[in-house]
């Protein structure tokens, strides 16, 4: 299973507690994001994120790269707009992974 995994590059990416913090909101899009005009079945807009977490465009950004390399996060481009969605099927192979390798 570790195979498949990125395992340093997710506890890279979750060692950031804005970056946790990120994934905690889209776990529950629809409590963090109610201002969103967008339906939430695409992920949240990028720019909500931004909104949300009173940081920088460019650190949010580079924050959303590293969790998307790292498995947790999938984006999806929709016309001008970008949306992020947890990767659930990772997150749970690597809770999976800690369970029974550690």
């Amino acid at each position: 299973m570790s195979n498949e995994l990125d395992i340093d590059g997710i506890i890279k990416a979750l060692s950031n507690p804005v970056r946790r913090e990120i994934l905690t909101w889209l776990k529950e899009p629809e409590k963090h994001f109610q201002s969103q005009e967008h339906t939430l079945e695409n992920g949240v807009c990028v720019g909500r994120i931004y909104e949300r977490a009173g940081l920088s465009q460019s650190t949010i950004s580079a924050y959303l790269a590293i969790l998307q390399r790292a498995g947790l996060v999938t984006s999806q481009r929709v016309g001008q707009w970008v949306f992020y969605k947890r990767n659930e099927s990772v997150i749970l192979a690597f809770l999976e992974y800690l369970k029974n390798e550690l």
